[in-house]
């Protein structure tokens, strides 16, 4: 099951960083009108996403994938909200859609690479 999720997790970033990348989806820099973004916040996003569907071959690599990224998740969430979404040394910027996104995304993820158990459905 786990490596079902992660494979989720990877469309769901892929689709994320390309959808960043057209006008339409992102007026103005902002994804759905709401998650600011940039090229480097879109290329982070498909590259978490081909990480995650790269794990998704083990068990074991799918449970690493979720506690290294929740742990990189709960970093940038709590920079994030520390810095009022300024990254501007990694070049990116985050408004406070972004740091919810972000704070869900590691729960959810550190649950699943600390927590999660085989048998669960």
């Amino acid at each position: 099951m786990l490596r079902i999720i992660a494979v989720i997790f990877g469309i769901a970033f892929i689709f994320a960083g390309v959808a960043g990348f057209l006008p339409s989806l992102a007026p103005d820099g902002f994804l759905l009108g709401y998650f600011q973004v940039n090229a480097m916040h879109n290329l982070v996003h498909i590259i978490s996403g081909v990480i995650a569907i790269m794990a998704a071959t083990s068990h074991k690599y799918s449970r690493l994938y979720f506690q290294v990224f929740g742990i990189i998740y709960a970093i940038v969430t709590i920079i994030g909200f520390a810095r009022n979404g300024d990254l501007s040394f990694i070049m990116m910027q985050f408004n406070t859609a972004d740091n919810i996104l972000h704070l869900v995304i590691a729960l959810v993820a550190l649950y699943l690479g600390f927590f999660f158990k085989r048998s669960e459905v």
